[in-house]
């Protein structure tokens, strides 16, 4: 069994289907309850177990070796995810399920004891598994094969991703660090039930997107059971291969929950002009500020690009996000020599390093979900996209170890190697472009507006 998209006719607002809006909301609040909790995880690992708000009092250490294994953790869990998808329950209602296991997960977190926090995560892992790749792949179901409008769609749901990142941190940051760590969590929670209850009442336009199809169907039976052809074979492979990217990148933009939120919580200067103290946690919104400001401006640019006939594959933006993520560490590696010298570092460092990191996620990540649903097969379409969450999964622990790393090798050591190592990378791939884009045989040539209005069963070369 796998999950089909029979694209009826789809009202439509502002140009695109309305369950583009739906997911975009979901998706919204379910990062509102992760980000919410990422913004507080280590910093409530490392709070001492004497004072007021106590934590479990861990090390850095300690608390960055958790987070990279929690956050691995919550996006490999997507493999299986993509297989419940697939083969047993279709898209639609799997992301139901990872919404209801998240509703338990986040608030069985904001009961204070170290069991419950323990229990609280494993539901979270259980949950993202379920609704992450599940809910992107619906996106892609929504726009039918060559419309141009499916990456500009994938960047306005990534706003909605966004808008929950940037005021979870914010309002379960300032929760949590002043008045209780697990009331931060709460409201994390609160946000998960709002998110499914999004979910629950835009069903009625998502009636033709992730449903399951069965061999109990003999025209649906056809597409299961037809072998895969060379050129899905070949277009596999160019995914796997953009997979290795998206590890790289994770790898190096997830130091902003680990060690560049202990870095700006133990050696940057919060102070505001004198008037308060920034919370640590708060700098967590400044990369989703970022988007949401600057989200379809670059998705515009690229628009505009590429109808000037100039290179836009999706490979090539990936590449470029790489280099631009890899450059912002260049401001951490000069944070780091002013702490040296000063023994604090400005703000200004990680505001501008967060702005590097957001520019290049903005040319990765969007688009690099949108190529999965324009190269995966049917039938693996879900799986697929588990995969790439996993990926994703496998950068935040690199992420960890990276972090880790710091303790001996030195930060300012660290964030230059990054700028360094990352930029090269980036380069090598923008030279191996043509073989790259071969691999993908056309799947992103042609693209122009397409209108939703008769049924499509997509493509299967």
């Amino acid at each position: 069994m796998a999950t089909i998209n029979r694209l009826a006719h789809q009202k439509e607002l502002f140009g695109h289907p309305v369950g583009l809006y739906v997911l975009f909301f979901t998706e919204m609040w379910e990062r509102f309850s992760y980000y919410g909790m990422r913004a507080l995880f280590t910093l409530f690992l490392v709070a001492e177990t004497t004072s007021s708000n106590a934590g479990f009092g861990w090390s850095n250490d300690e608390a960055l070796a958790l987070y990279g294994w929690y956050t691995m953790l919550v996006y490999v869990s997507s493999i299986p995810g993509g297989w419940i998808a697939d083969r047993l329950l279709g898209q639609k209602k799997t992301v139901m399920l990872g919404g209801a296991l998240l509703c338990i997960g986040h608030s069985v977190l904001a009961l204070n004891s170290e069991a419950t926090f323990y229990l609280g995560c494993l539901f979270i892992i259980l949950g993202v598994g379920c609704l992450k790749p599940n809910i992107s792949s619906m996106v892609g179901g929504l726009y039918k094969a060559k419309d141009e409008r499916r990456d500009l769609g994938f960047y306005i749901f990534y706003m909605g991703i966004n808008i929950g990142g940037f005021l979870a941190p914010i309002l379960c940051g300032y929760v949590g660090e002043n008045i209780s760590w697990h009331y931060g969590f709460g409201l994390a929670a609160i946000g998960m039930f709002f998110g499914q209850a999004v979910y629950i009442w835009g069903q009625k336009y998502l009636i033709n997107v992730g449903n399951l199809i069965s061999r109990k169907n003999e025209k649906d039976r056809e597409l299961l059971d037809r072998p895969l052809s060379s050129i899905e074979k070949d277009r596999i492979k160019v995914l796997l291969i953009s997979f290795l990217l998206i590890i790289l990148f994770w790898a190096a933009f997830e130091q902003a929950g680990g060690l560049m939120n202990l870095y700006a919580s133990q050696k940057t200067d919060r102070d505001f002009f004198g008037l308060f103290v920034i919370p640590a946690s708060v700098f967590q919104s400044v990369n989703s500020f970022f988007i949401i400001t600057l989200a379809t401006v670059v998705g515009a640019f690229w628009l505009k690009w590429r109808k000037k006939g100039k290179e836009s594959s999706s490979m090539f933006k990936m590449a470029i996000g790489l280099i631009i993520m890899a450059l912002g560490f260049g401001f951490m590696s000069a944070a780091s020599l002013q702490y040296e010298s000063n023994g604090s570092s400005a703000m200004y460092w990680l505001v501008l390093a967060y702005l590097f990191h957001t520019i290049g996620e903005l040319c990765a990540s969007p688009v690099s979900l949108s190529y999965i649903t324009k190269l995966a097969p049917l039938k693996y379409a879900s799986i697929i996209m588990g995969l790439y969450w996993a990926a994703t999964g496998l950068g935040n622990k690199a992420a960890g170890l990276i972090g880790q790393a710091s303790k001996e090798l030195g930060e300012f050591e660290i964030f230059t190697g990054i700028a360094i190592i990352w930029s090269i990378i980036g380069l090598l791939v923008i030279l191996m472009l043509k073989p790259l884009k071969r691999l993908a045989h056309g799947a992103e040539d042609g693209e122009t507006r397409i209108s939703n209005d008769r049924e499509e069963i997509p493509e299967l070369t």
